[in-house]
Protein backbone atom coordinates (compact mmCIF):
# COMPACT_ATOMS: atom_id res chain seq x y z
CA UNK A 1 0.00 0.00 0.00
CA UNK A 2 1.53 3.29 -1.13
CA UNK A 3 -1.40 5.48 -0.15
CA UNK A 4 -0.93 8.11 2.54
CA UNK A 5 -3.32 9.64 5.10
CA UNK A 6 -5.27 12.42 3.39
CA UNK A 7 -7.99 13.22 5.93
CA UNK A 8 -7.94 12.69 9.70
CA UNK A 9 -10.79 12.71 12.21
CA UNK A 10 -10.23 13.63 15.83
CA UNK A 11 -12.56 13.58 18.79
CA UNK A 12 -11.61 15.88 21.67
CA UNK A 13 -8.12 16.11 20.19
CA UNK A 14 -7.58 12.35 19.95
CA UNK A 15 -7.27 10.71 16.55
CA UNK A 16 -10.22 8.47 15.74
CA UNK A 17 -10.01 7.81 11.98
CA UNK A 18 -7.63 8.23 9.06
CA UNK A 19 -8.70 8.10 5.45
CA UNK A 20 -5.87 7.04 3.16
CA UNK A 21 -5.63 7.77 -0.52
CA UNK A 22 -3.68 9.25 -3.39
CA UNK A 23 -3.78 12.30 -5.66
CA UNK A 24 -2.37 12.92 -9.15
CA UNK A 25 -2.20 16.41 -10.70
CA UNK A 26 -1.51 16.32 -14.43
CA UNK A 27 -1.56 18.61 -17.46
CA UNK A 28 -3.04 17.87 -20.87
CA UNK A 29 0.30 16.88 -22.38
CA UNK A 30 0.82 14.13 -19.83
CA UNK A 31 3.15 15.80 -17.34
CA UNK A 32 2.71 14.89 -13.68
CA UNK A 33 2.75 18.24 -11.88
CA UNK A 34 2.12 17.23 -8.28
CA UNK A 35 1.17 14.20 -6.24
CA UNK A 36 0.30 12.76 -2.87
CA UNK A 37 0.62 9.06 -2.21
CA UNK A 38 0.76 6.97 -5.36
CA UNK A 39 -0.27 8.92 -8.50
CA UNK A 40 -0.05 5.72 -10.55
CA UNK A 41 -2.45 3.73 -8.37
CA UNK A 42 -4.71 1.56 -10.52
CA UNK A 43 -8.27 2.66 -9.77
CA UNK A 44 -11.60 1.86 -11.32
CA UNK A 45 -12.90 5.07 -12.82
CA UNK A 46 -16.55 4.36 -12.07
CA UNK A 47 -18.79 7.30 -13.02
CA UNK A 48 -15.90 9.65 -13.73
CA UNK A 49 -15.70 7.69 -17.00
CA UNK A 50 -19.07 8.85 -18.32
CA UNK A 51 -17.85 11.85 -20.31
CA UNK A 52 -15.31 9.58 -22.00
CA UNK A 53 -17.92 6.89 -22.66
CA UNK A 54 -19.86 9.50 -24.65
CA UNK A 55 -16.95 10.07 -27.04
CA UNK A 56 -17.89 7.53 -29.77
CA UNK A 57 -21.40 8.98 -30.00
CA UNK A 58 -20.20 12.59 -30.13
CA UNK A 59 -17.30 11.77 -32.49
CA UNK A 60 -19.78 10.15 -34.89
CA UNK A 61 -21.99 13.25 -35.03
CA UNK A 62 -24.77 11.76 -32.92
CA UNK A 63 -25.86 15.00 -31.21
CA UNK A 64 -26.49 16.71 -34.56
CA UNK A 65 -28.19 13.67 -36.09
CA UNK A 66 -30.68 13.36 -33.22
CA UNK A 67 -31.00 17.07 -32.46
CA UNK A 68 -29.56 16.88 -28.95
CA UNK A 69 -28.83 20.08 -27.06
CA UNK A 70 -26.42 20.88 -24.21
CA UNK A 71 -28.88 19.63 -21.60
CA UNK A 72 -29.06 16.25 -23.30
CA UNK A 73 -25.27 16.07 -23.58
CA UNK A 74 -24.92 16.87 -19.87
CA UNK A 75 -27.17 13.89 -19.13
CA UNK A 76 -24.91 11.60 -21.16
CA UNK A 77 -22.20 12.44 -18.58
CA UNK A 78 -24.47 12.36 -15.53
CA UNK A 79 -24.88 10.48 -12.30
CA UNK A 80 -28.21 12.18 -11.81
CA UNK A 81 -30.66 12.10 -8.92
CA UNK A 82 -33.74 10.97 -10.79
CA UNK A 83 -35.46 14.34 -10.45
CA UNK A 84 -38.19 15.24 -12.93
CA UNK A 85 -35.82 17.29 -15.09
CA UNK A 86 -33.44 14.34 -15.34
CA UNK A 87 -36.13 11.84 -16.21
CA UNK A 88 -37.70 14.21 -18.74
CA UNK A 89 -34.35 14.77 -20.45
CA UNK A 90 -33.60 11.06 -20.68
CA UNK A 91 -37.09 10.46 -22.09
CA UNK A 92 -36.41 13.08 -24.77
CA UNK A 93 -33.12 11.44 -25.80
CA UNK A 94 -34.83 8.08 -26.13
CA UNK A 95 -37.75 9.53 -28.09
CA UNK A 96 -35.37 11.23 -30.51
CA UNK A 97 -33.81 7.81 -31.07
CA UNK A 98 -37.25 6.23 -31.56
CA UNK A 99 -37.04 4.22 -28.34
CA UNK A 100 -38.57 4.02 -24.86
CA UNK A 101 -37.15 3.25 -21.43
CA UNK A 102 -37.70 -0.43 -22.18
CA UNK A 103 -34.51 -0.32 -24.28
CA UNK A 104 -32.36 0.68 -21.27
CA UNK A 105 -30.22 -2.07 -19.71
CA UNK A 106 -29.10 -0.10 -16.63
CA UNK A 107 -31.65 -1.58 -14.25
CA UNK A 108 -33.93 0.26 -11.88
CA UNK A 109 -33.27 1.67 -8.41
CA UNK A 110 -34.79 4.17 -5.99
CA UNK A 111 -34.20 7.70 -7.35
CA UNK A 112 -31.14 9.34 -5.86
CA UNK A 113 -33.13 12.35 -4.69
CA UNK A 114 -34.30 9.99 -1.94
CA UNK A 115 -31.46 7.50 -1.51
CA UNK A 116 -28.60 10.03 -1.48
CA UNK A 117 -30.21 11.96 1.35
CA UNK A 118 -31.73 9.02 3.23
CA UNK A 119 -35.25 10.31 2.61
CA UNK A 120 -38.30 8.10 2.46
CA UNK A 121 -40.00 8.19 -0.95
CA UNK A 122 -43.66 9.18 -1.09
CA UNK A 123 -46.15 6.36 -0.80
CA UNK A 124 -47.02 4.87 -4.17
CA UNK A 125 -43.98 6.28 -5.98
CA UNK A 126 -43.50 4.58 -9.33
CA UNK A 127 -40.06 4.62 -10.92
CA UNK A 128 -38.32 2.84 -13.77
CA UNK A 129 -34.98 2.62 -15.59
CA UNK A 130 -35.07 6.33 -16.46
CA UNK A 131 -34.65 7.10 -12.74
CA UNK A 132 -31.38 5.13 -12.60
CA UNK A 133 -28.51 7.57 -12.06
CA UNK A 134 -26.82 6.18 -15.21
CA UNK A 135 -29.86 6.37 -17.49
CA UNK A 136 -28.53 9.37 -19.41
CA UNK A 137 -25.36 7.49 -20.29
CA UNK A 138 -27.41 4.46 -21.34
CA UNK A 139 -29.75 6.62 -23.43
CA UNK A 140 -26.65 7.77 -25.29
CA UNK A 141 -25.63 4.14 -25.73
CA UNK A 142 -29.04 3.36 -27.21
CA UNK A 143 -28.89 6.34 -29.58
CA UNK A 144 -25.43 5.27 -30.78
CA UNK A 145 -26.72 1.78 -31.57
CA UNK A 146 -29.76 3.15 -33.42
CA UNK A 147 -27.47 5.46 -35.38
CA UNK A 148 -25.23 2.57 -36.46
CA UNK A 149 -27.90 -0.11 -36.85
CA UNK A 150 -26.44 -2.16 -34.01
CA UNK A 151 -28.19 -4.57 -31.67
CA UNK A 152 -29.91 -3.07 -28.63
CA UNK A 153 -30.38 -6.38 -26.85
CA UNK A 154 -26.73 -6.74 -25.86
CA UNK A 155 -25.35 -3.19 -26.06
CA UNK A 156 -23.71 -3.56 -22.62
CA UNK A 157 -21.78 -6.70 -23.58
CA UNK A 158 -18.02 -6.06 -23.62
CA UNK A 159 -17.84 -7.58 -27.12
CA UNK A 160 -20.55 -5.31 -28.55
CA UNK A 161 -19.24 -2.87 -31.21
CA UNK A 162 -20.37 0.08 -29.06
CA UNK A 163 -18.38 -1.09 -26.04
CA UNK A 164 -15.37 -1.80 -28.22
CA UNK A 165 -15.58 1.77 -29.58
CA UNK A 166 -15.84 3.12 -26.03
CA UNK A 167 -12.80 1.13 -24.93
CA UNK A 168 -10.86 2.49 -27.91
CA UNK A 169 -11.78 6.12 -27.20
CA UNK A 170 -11.24 5.85 -23.44
CA UNK A 171 -7.72 4.59 -24.12
CA UNK A 172 -7.12 7.43 -26.60
CA UNK A 173 -8.30 10.06 -24.12
CA UNK A 174 -6.20 8.67 -21.28
CA UNK A 175 -3.11 8.20 -23.44
CA UNK A 176 -2.99 4.45 -22.89
CA UNK A 177 -2.75 1.27 -24.91
CA UNK A 178 -6.23 -0.22 -25.13
CA UNK A 179 -4.89 -3.54 -23.83
CA UNK A 180 -3.70 -1.88 -20.64
CA UNK A 181 -7.20 -0.90 -19.56
CA UNK A 182 -8.47 -3.29 -16.88
CA UNK A 183 -12.16 -4.07 -17.33
CA UNK A 184 -14.82 -4.64 -14.72
CA UNK A 185 -18.62 -4.34 -14.70
CA UNK A 186 -20.08 -1.19 -13.18
CA UNK A 187 -23.20 -0.88 -11.04
CA UNK A 188 -25.28 -0.10 -14.15
CA UNK A 189 -24.06 -3.34 -15.82
CA UNK A 190 -21.91 -1.57 -18.44
CA UNK A 191 -18.17 -2.23 -18.74
CA UNK A 192 -15.99 0.08 -16.68
CA UNK A 193 -12.21 0.48 -16.74
CA UNK A 194 -9.46 0.81 -14.17
CA UNK A 195 -6.47 2.99 -15.01
CA UNK A 196 -3.69 4.77 -13.12
CA UNK A 197 -4.88 7.96 -11.42
CA UNK A 198 -2.44 10.02 -13.46
CA UNK A 199 -3.98 8.81 -16.72
CA UNK A 200 -7.50 9.54 -15.46
CA UNK A 201 -6.37 13.04 -14.54
CA UNK A 202 -4.78 13.47 -17.95
CA UNK A 203 -8.03 12.50 -19.67
CA UNK A 204 -9.84 15.24 -17.74
CA UNK A 205 -7.09 17.77 -18.41
CA UNK A 206 -7.64 17.07 -22.11
CA UNK A 207 -11.42 17.22 -21.68
CA UNK A 208 -11.05 20.60 -19.97
CA UNK A 209 -8.68 21.87 -22.67
CA UNK A 210 -11.46 21.51 -25.26
CA UNK A 211 -10.59 22.65 -28.77
CA UNK A 212 -6.91 22.93 -27.85
CA UNK A 213 -6.72 19.14 -28.00
CA UNK A 214 -5.63 18.20 -31.52
CA UNK A 215 -7.10 14.69 -31.47
CA UNK A 216 -10.49 14.84 -29.71
CA UNK A 217 -10.89 18.59 -29.22
CA UNK A 218 -14.28 19.15 -30.83
CA UNK A 219 -15.88 16.39 -28.77
CA UNK A 220 -14.13 17.51 -25.59
CA UNK A 221 -15.31 21.08 -26.19
CA UNK A 222 -18.99 20.21 -26.52
CA UNK A 223 -18.97 17.76 -23.61
CA UNK A 224 -17.07 20.13 -21.31
CA UNK A 225 -19.39 22.99 -22.21
CA UNK A 226 -22.48 20.89 -21.53
CA UNK A 227 -21.20 19.74 -18.14
CA UNK A 228 -20.20 23.19 -16.89
CA UNK A 229 -23.34 24.89 -18.21
CA UNK A 230 -25.68 22.30 -16.69
CA UNK A 231 -24.08 20.87 -13.55
CA UNK A 232 -27.56 20.38 -12.07
CA UNK A 233 -28.17 17.79 -14.79
CA UNK A 234 -24.78 16.13 -14.30
CA UNK A 235 -25.65 15.54 -10.64
CA UNK A 236 -28.67 17.01 -8.85
CA UNK A 237 -29.97 19.15 -6.03
CA UNK A 238 -27.56 19.23 -3.10
CA UNK A 239 -24.96 17.07 -4.85
CA UNK A 240 -21.20 17.55 -4.95
CA UNK A 241 -20.65 17.92 -8.71
CA UNK A 242 -23.27 20.68 -8.83
CA UNK A 243 -21.58 22.46 -5.91
CA UNK A 244 -18.05 22.18 -7.32
CA UNK A 245 -18.90 23.17 -10.88
CA UNK A 246 -21.00 26.09 -9.65
CA UNK A 247 -18.09 27.27 -7.52
CA UNK A 248 -15.80 26.85 -10.53
CA UNK A 249 -17.79 29.47 -12.50
CA UNK A 250 -17.54 27.54 -15.73
CA UNK A 251 -13.84 26.70 -15.40
CA UNK A 252 -13.98 23.38 -13.53
CA UNK A 253 -15.20 20.20 -15.17
CA UNK A 254 -15.84 17.78 -12.31
CA UNK A 255 -17.17 14.28 -11.88
CA UNK A 256 -17.43 12.09 -8.82
CA UNK A 257 -17.41 8.31 -9.03
CA UNK A 258 -18.52 5.60 -6.65
CA UNK A 259 -16.12 4.17 -4.10
CA UNK A 260 -14.00 7.23 -3.50
CA UNK A 261 -13.03 8.63 -6.92
CA UNK A 262 -13.13 12.31 -7.91
CA UNK A 263 -11.71 14.20 -10.89
CA UNK A 264 -11.57 17.98 -11.41
CA UNK A 265 -10.28 19.61 -14.60
CA UNK A 266 -9.57 23.31 -15.14
CA UNK A 267 -10.30 24.74 -18.59
CA UNK A 268 -8.14 27.82 -18.11
CA UNK A 269 -5.14 25.79 -16.98
CA UNK A 270 -5.59 22.62 -19.10
CA UNK A 271 -4.81 20.70 -15.91
CA UNK A 272 -6.71 18.22 -13.78
CA UNK A 273 -6.38 16.15 -10.64
CA UNK A 274 -7.75 12.76 -9.72
CA UNK A 275 -8.27 11.51 -6.16
CA UNK A 276 -8.86 8.04 -4.79
CA UNK A 277 -9.94 7.58 -1.16
CA UNK A 278 -9.21 3.94 -0.51
CA UNK A 279 -12.04 3.35 1.99
CA UNK A 280 -14.52 5.25 -0.24
CA UNK A 281 -15.59 7.64 2.54
CA UNK A 282 -17.56 10.41 0.84
CA UNK A 283 -17.04 13.26 3.35
CA UNK A 284 -13.30 12.52 3.26
CA UNK A 285 -13.33 12.56 -0.55
CA UNK A 286 -15.08 15.93 -0.69
CA UNK A 287 -12.82 17.39 2.01
CA UNK A 288 -9.72 16.18 0.16
CA UNK A 289 -11.03 17.65 -3.10
CA UNK A 290 -11.46 21.10 -1.55
CA UNK A 291 -8.01 20.84 0.03
CA UNK A 292 -6.37 19.98 -3.30
CA UNK A 293 -8.13 22.91 -4.95
CA UNK A 294 -6.82 25.14 -2.17
CA UNK A 295 -3.26 23.83 -2.26
CA UNK A 296 -3.15 24.26 -6.04
CA UNK A 297 -4.21 27.89 -5.71
CA UNK A 298 -7.43 27.38 -7.66
CA UNK A 299 -9.61 28.98 -4.95
CA UNK A 300 -10.23 32.63 -4.23
CA UNK A 301 -11.80 33.75 -0.96
CA UNK A 302 -15.34 33.59 -2.27
CA UNK A 303 -14.87 30.06 -3.60
CA UNK A 304 -13.21 28.99 -0.37
CA UNK A 305 -16.25 30.19 1.56
CA UNK A 306 -18.65 28.65 -0.96
CA UNK A 307 -17.05 25.21 -0.61
CA UNK A 308 -16.64 25.40 3.15
CA UNK A 309 -19.55 22.97 3.78
CA UNK A 310 -17.80 20.35 1.64
CA UNK A 311 -14.73 20.46 3.86
CA UNK A 312 -17.06 19.23 6.61
CA UNK A 313 -14.48 20.24 9.19
CA UNK A 314 -16.75 20.31 12.21
CA UNK A 315 -18.17 16.99 13.42
CA UNK A 316 -21.48 17.68 15.14
CA UNK A 317 -23.69 15.15 16.90
CA UNK A 318 -27.48 14.88 16.67
CA UNK A 319 -27.90 17.40 19.50
CA UNK A 320 -25.81 19.94 17.64
CA UNK A 321 -22.78 19.62 19.89
CA UNK A 322 -19.32 20.04 18.38
CA UNK A 323 -17.62 16.73 19.15
CA UNK A 324 -14.72 16.48 16.72
CA UNK A 325 -12.84 17.74 13.71
CA UNK A 326 -12.16 16.54 10.17
CA UNK A 327 -8.93 17.94 8.74
CA UNK A 328 -6.48 17.41 5.87
CA UNK A 329 -3.11 15.94 6.83
CA UNK A 330 -1.31 15.92 3.46
CA UNK A 331 0.76 18.24 1.34
CA UNK A 332 1.03 17.93 -2.42
CA UNK A 333 4.56 17.28 -3.59
CA UNK A 334 5.71 18.97 -6.78
CA UNK A 335 6.74 16.70 -9.65
CA UNK A 336 8.01 17.12 -13.18
CA UNK A 337 7.74 13.53 -14.36
CA UNK A 338 6.50 12.74 -17.86
CA UNK A 339 4.49 9.54 -17.56
CA UNK A 340 3.36 9.34 -21.18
Amino acid sequence: MRHIPLIELTRNGTQECQHLGSVAVVNASGKLLAQAGDPHWLAFTRSTLKALQALPFVQAGGPAQFGLNDQHLALLCASHSGEDKHVDGVTQILEKAGQTYAALKCGCHLPGIFSYFDKAPPEGLVFDERHNNCSGKHAGFVAYCVMHGQSLDDYIAPTHPLQQAIRRDVARAAGMDVNDLKMGIDGCSAPNYAMPLAHLARAYARLASGLADSELGESFAVLGKAMTRHPDLVSGTGRSDLAFMTAGRGDWVTKVGADGVQVVGSKSRAEAFAIKIIDANKPALYAATVEVLDQLGWLDDAQREQLKPWRAQAIVNVRGLLVGERRPVFRLQASSAKFH
